[in-house]
């Protein structure tokens, strides 16, 4: 699925969520969605739990 197709399903997600359930069920689905997106980034291997904690200078490329 391309990022175009991903985005648009969460834009609609939040969309509804929004016009449904109001500011506060919008902004629980924004954040669901990006706990979803990092456990995501964690399990395809694109992340390591030390990135969230070693400086920005010394991070690995």
């Amino acid at each position: 699925m391309s990022m175009a197709v991903v985005g648009m399903i969460a834009g609609m997600a939040l969309g509804f969520a929004g016009y449904f359930g109001g500011f506060g069920a919008f902004l629980l689905v924004a954040a669901l969605g990006a706990v979803g997106f990092v456990v995501g980034r964690f399990l395809e291997g694109d992340l390591e739990f030390g990135d969230f904690f070693r400086p920005r200078n010394e991070r690995r490329r």
